[in-house]
């Protein structure tokens, strides 16, 4: 009889693994929030017969990439500036995949934290400074850009690196400051005790006629008594404007979201706690398929035929990140 129990229970596993749904989602650093965002998303669709693949990258733009280019990848996490960035630049194939990135969710605020030594007090005082903004197609590259950009600060060097890298450079001394975008608290800040080192606050005018307004907490980080002033940038749940069978699957992932945010929220990262699912995100078009699945109980897929990433956008951000 135990012997057919145990056979009945393999049977029904190996069922559920050849039935379950193989879906991807592109992340960020293995110590930044957007992985275990990922992670909480992959362990609540887990229950729902959908296997979704948590995958670390280099950062927004690489997703954007990895979601048109990659097989068996459907789900990126980006920033919000991104989308704004891409569609600035002069290449039309660039605006063509602009006008196919879709928003499945809005999701938290993501601060721009600059930690510095004791001689820079302002985001003025990295003019003519060494400066890491994160490797080469990351969010936090992207945001270091635009920041420089709109504030005319002319560094000395941006250094491509990020994370415990450029942490590391800078006790070292190699470097004056480093950029990083993330929703507080950053794990990679949380063990680091060198007190020579403080967050700037940016309060520059022209940075807010881009970004939100945000406080990093007083105490969240060891170093740091006091509440610093700062930025923030919104993290976006994004997809491809699929059709048919990937519509499906990721409006069944979006509706799984929509009615567990709850669980989200009490079982998640902190900053699910940040989560406003309906917030409207300007220049974001809400994925139709995640609409659809949402307000009915249907999820057909939709008629039309299955728009998989065409030959003229493929590799085309790609080609765009090498030459950067």
């Amino acid at each position: 009889m135990k012997k057919l129990l145990l056979i009945l229970i393999t049977s029904f596993i190996l069922v559920f693994q050849v039935n379950a749904t193989e879906m991807g989602i592109v992340t960020g650093s293995k110590t930044g929030t957007y992985i275990q965002i990922g992670k909480n998303i992959a362990s609540l669709v887990s229950r729902r017969g959908i296997n979704l693949k948590v995958i670390p990258s280099s950062g927004s733009l690489d997703n954007i990439a990895d979601v048109f280019e990659t097989r068996g990848v459907q789900l990126g996490i980006v920033q919000s500036d991104v989308l704004s960035f891409i569609r600035s630049q002069d290449d039309s194939h660039l605006k063509k995949i602009a006008r196919k990135i879709k928003m499945v969710f809005p999701l938290y605020n993501e601060e721009v934290h600059i930690l510095a030594n004791q001689s820079i007090d302002t985001l003025s005082d990295l003019d003519g400074k060494i400066v890491a903004v994160g490797k080469s197609g990351s969010g936090t590259f992207l945001t270091a850009k635009v920041i420089f950009e709109i504030s005319d600060i002319q560094a000395e060097e941006m250094v491509l690196i990020g994370g415990s890298d450029a942490l590391n450079e800078l006790a070292d001394g190699e470097i004056d400051a480093m950029f990083y975008v993330a929703g507080y608290p950053v794990k990679l800040f949380q063990e680091f005790q060198e007190e020579k080192f403080h967050l700037i606050s940016i309060t520059d005018k022209s940075v807010y006629e881009y970004y939100v307004p945000s406080t990093i907490p007083a105490n969240t980080y060891p170093f740091q008594e006091e509440a610093v002033s700062t930025v923030a940038v919104k993290a976006v749940l994004m997809t491809y404007n699929y059709r048919r069978r990937q519509c499906k699957n990721v409006g069944k992932v979006g509706k799984i979201i929509y009615d567990n945010i709850d669980w989200l929220k009490q079982n998640g990262h902190a900053k699910w706690q940040d989560v406003d699912l309906d917030y409207p995100l300007k220049q974001w078009e809400q994925y139709g398929c995640v609409q659809k699945a949402i307000s009915s109980n249907s999820s057909s897929p939709s008629s039309t035929r299955e728009n998989e990433n065409d030959s003229n956008s493929k590799n085309t951000l790609r080609r765009f990140l090498n030459n950067w």
